[in-house]
């Protein structure tokens, strides 16, 4: 059996390990602080399993935190593109819950705040449960976040004040996802008419 005989620091994040007094690899700081790796301690079977199972949970979580680095994923969405590329389901999962458990991956945080963002940029609850949809979101953090939303009757009227009532305008309410009953609080008239 291998015996660890050194521990050196290779570079910001990574430690280069040595075995019987030759140099062996260089493992992520957070994997040797997991297995608990220091000079006199011998690698057996068991050690070494250890060791790769907290290498591929450690590879799994840099490919999540890549993914996260410019946007928010959905928990769906973060694990489907974490198949993509070849994260084994046990590691997709492991690394899934501690994203989750750190508060780094919240679908109900991200579907508020995307429902927020769309409704202030004039959209209706309907397009506003298809974006958060569409975006891998799971329905009770859907309809938790629209219900959370102001009135949709009142972001419709806000839109035809700036629009003013018309046909026109009530055809851009339908095709932003405004609700039947919405478009005819705001623009009885016109909906008449048609």
């Amino acid at each position: 059996m291998a015996r660890i005989t050194a521990l050196r620091k290779a570079g910001k994040t990574a430690v280069a390990v040595e075995l019987d007094g030759e140099p062996w690899r260089k493992l992520p700081h957070a994997v040797v602080l997991a297995c608990s790796l220091r000079p006199g301690l011998e690698l057996d079977r068991s050690r070494l399993r250890q060791l790769r199972t907290e290498l591929r949970r450690f590879e799994a979580l840099a490919v999540a935190g890549r993914l996260l680095r410019h946007r928010d994923l959905a928990a769906e969405r973060l694990e489907g593109e974490l198949a993509r590329r070849h994260v084994a389901p046990a590691d997709r999962h492991l690394a899934l819950g501690a994203l989750e458990r750190a508060g780094v991956v919240d679908d109900a945080r991200l579907a508020a705040g995307q429902a927020q963002r769309l409704a202030e940029r004039g959209y209706g609850d309907g397009a506003i449960r298809w974006r958060l949809f569409e975006a891998g979101l799971p329905e009770p953090c859907i309809e938790e976040a629209v219900i959370s939303l102001e009135d949709e009757s009142e972001r419709a009227r806000a839109l035809v004040e700036s629009e003013g009532v018309s046909a026109r305008t009530v055809r851009l309410l339908v095709r932003r996802g405004f609700g039947e009953d919405a478009v005819e609080t705001v623009c009885p008239t016109v909906v008449e008419r048609a």
